[in-house]
């Protein structure tokens, strides 16, 4: 009796590692080894080796969605030179659109940008053409000076044409340029430095200029 108890105490040690008499070794996907286990009165028994290779249970993996490419802003639209404004090299100026268009012979048009022309009802429509030009020049008023002047008209009194927006005596724009396509001047076209400087160069004396 007492040794049958001492044999159950060995088992109950060895309850982790061994069930009977074998031994269980399991990983998902790697080698299964069994192996009978062996006992003192065994130690001349080679024990054999039964493996078993288990299936790898891998889940399916969607791939990462490819990354669509952006769609190119949509450029804004050049606005479209008005209809009956002439043919052939000219200067166009629609006071409804505040807006000025360099057009060469074939139609194409090499620059068109905003302006601030006249705030009074003192420019008519029709056709002019340039027939003065100043690289300097002081407003009528001697409020301030203006550079790139080219005179196409002459308005109640005074010359009008197109020019630089003016600087007053305390080296001041009289405007800014985010206010060009309002009508504020009293009676020119007031334009950006760098639009005033290549109109100047663009438009010699002759040069047609439509007003619409």
């Amino acid at each position: 009796m007492g040794k049958h108890r001492r044999n159950s105490h060995r088992m109950r040690a060895r309850g982790t590692m061994f069930f009977g008499s074998v031994t269980v070794s399991l990983a998902v996907g790697l080698t299964a080894i069994l192996a009978p286990s062996s006992s003192a009165g065994d130690a001349d028994e080679t024990p054999a080796l039964v493996r078993a290779t288990l299936p790898v249970l891998a889940e399916e993996v969607a791939p990462p969605a490819e990354p669509q490419p952006e769609e190119p802003a949509a450029e804004d639209a050049v606005p479209a030179v008005p209809a009956d404004s002439g043919e052939g090299r000219r200067v166009v100026f629609s006071q409804d659109d505040q807006r000025v268009w360099l057009v060469e012979d074939d139609d194409t048009v090499t620059s068109t940008y905003l302006v601030s022309g006249s705030r009074f009802d003192n420019l008519d429509p029709g056709s002019y053409e340039v027939r003065a030009r100043y690289r300097n020049a002081t407003s009528f008023d001697n409020s301030g000076t203006m550079e790139y002047f080219v005179e196409f008209t002459t308005g109640w009194s005074e010359p009008i044409g197109f020019h630089a927006i003016p600087i007053d005596h305390d080296g001041q724009l009289e405007q800014s340029l985010d206010q060009l396509g309002e009508a504020l001047s009293a009676g020119c076209i007031r334009q950006n430095i760098e639009d005033a400087a290549f109109l100047w160069d663009w438009a010699p004396m002759g040069t047609p200029v439509i007003v619409v």
